[in-house]
């Protein structure tokens, strides 16, 4: 199986790329994403390869890491996600905000992608919730908040103070994140009002 590939650009197609190896030319397909941030025609690149065989072809998918490989390869772990759809995903979201929108229950997010409707958006969000790699930079406490709020677990001041901030325009990820941080600064029992204010001091940062 092929794993890696080092060559030259030979040209583009719509979705994938020919890359020279040693005088052979390899179709690798790619991400809109990872197809942006190649080289020029003529220029060196690595991908990393995801291959595929079939009984009737081989195809070779192409990343610009080894972490968005594995994003790849979760995504089609989803019911309703191929190979077609994981790329569109990829392409329309960078692996650390995939990360943060499936930590942030953001099915919003997930949905802009082409091809990606509600349902299987809501899928991806909730399958790989406790599967995906590390949520990097991501408030465990916004995480936990995310949760309680989908499950309505939430104490109703807080609740309402996310509420607040959604209707104030904020999207509900940024708003429990801005509400997670300020309950953690006001205290337990802090009242709707204090948690709206302190929301918006942290989303003013």
């Amino acid at each position: 199986m092929i794993g890696k590939l080092r060559g030259i650009v030979d040209s583009f197609g719509t979705d994938f790329i020919i890359l020279d190896v040693g005088g052979v030319g390899y179709q690798v397909h790619c991400s809109a994403r990872t197809l942006g941030h190649l080289p020029h025609v003529g220029e060196p690149a690595t991908l990393s390869i995801e291959t595929y065989v079939r009984e009737d072809q081989i195809k070779l998918f192409g990343f610009a890491s080894d972490a968005e490989r594995e994003w790849f390869r979760l995504l089609q772990t989803v019911q309703g996600v191929g190979a077609k759809v994981a790329l569109s995903v990829l392409s329309t979201l960078t692996v650390a905000e995939l990360g943060t929108a499936i930590a942030m229950r953001d099915k919003a997010a997930v949905s802009r992608s082409p091809g990606v409707g509600a349902k299987v958006a809501e899928r991806i969000v909730t399958e790989l919730k406790d599967t995906v790699p590390a949520f990097a930079d991501i408030d465990p406490g916004a995480v936990h908040l995310a949760g309680a709020l989908d499950d309505k677990r939430a104490p109703r001041p807080v609740m309402d103070a996310v509420s607040a901030l959604v209707n104030l325009g904020y999207g509900q990820p940024q708003a429990a994140a801005a509400i997670a941080a300020a309950a953690r600064n006001a205290g337990e029992g802090a009242d709707v009002q204090t948690l709206i204010r302190q929301g918006l001091k942290e989303l003013a940062k």
